[in-house]
């Protein structure tokens, strides 16, 4: 049985307007209660196709053209400190603990991608994604071609279980059916430079 508290806060919780401690709280909950957790996938499931099926909006050229100078910055002055001060130029490091640059997608809770590189003159960039356990992402069709590769966990697309090493293609113009997690999963992307979601993990 669901209680009212509860409804709302699935409300919030889908709307990322929980505060973190709420946040943890509530993700317990979801944990112990499948009722919950059922209502909690569909309200993800109706704001995501909400947000899907809005227009696409391409930012003003001036905002574009914002975001591309700070990638270039961020790009130019990012220096690691492990690695000596007089980096040759042209490389760039990530350690695999750092956590800055995780985004979560707005529509759908529990879905967060990362920036990792754009070649923008070649039209592509690099992505880590990341799905929380249980967190689906609604169908869509690709507006340019994706290639994603699972390195943790596994991802459910068009009915087949990809688990690590696992790749999957698709074409500019294919749908998607809601794809799904069910232990959470991890899985590096390259999209099109000009691709939504690249635009969103360089703002």
């Amino acid at each position: 049985m669901i209680n009212e508290q509860q409804q709302e806060q699935a409300s919030l919780y889908v709307l990322g307007a929980l505060t973190p401690a709420e946040e943890r709280t509530f993700e317990a909950d979801v944990r112990a209660n499948t009722e919950l957790r059922e209502l909690v996938h569909s309200l993800q499931r109706t704001s995501g196709l909400l947000a899907m099926t809005s227009p696409a909006v391409p930012p003003p050229s001036r905002l574009r053209d914002r975001v591309l100078r700070r990638i270039d910055q961020a790009t130019a002055s990012s220096k690691d400190p492990q690695f000596p001060s007089a980096m040759p130029s042209g490389l760039r490091f990530l350690d695999a603990n750092d956590q800055q640059g995780w985004k979560q997608l707005p529509p759908v809770p529990g879905a967060w991608i990362k920036l990792l590189s754009i070649e923008r003159e070649r039209g592509y960039a690099v992505l880590l994604g990341k799905l929380e356990p249980g967190v689906r992402y609604p169908a869509h069709i690709n507006e340019g071609p994706e290639d994603l590769y699972v390195l943790t966990g596994d991802l459910h697309v068009s009915g087949r279980r990809l688990g690590p090493g696992d790749f999957h293609h698709a074409d500019a113009g294919s749908q998607h059916e809601v794809n799904y997690s069910v232990e959470g999963c991890t899985l590096l992307a390259v999209l099109a430079a000009d691709h939504p979601l690249v635009a969103f993990a360089a703002s």
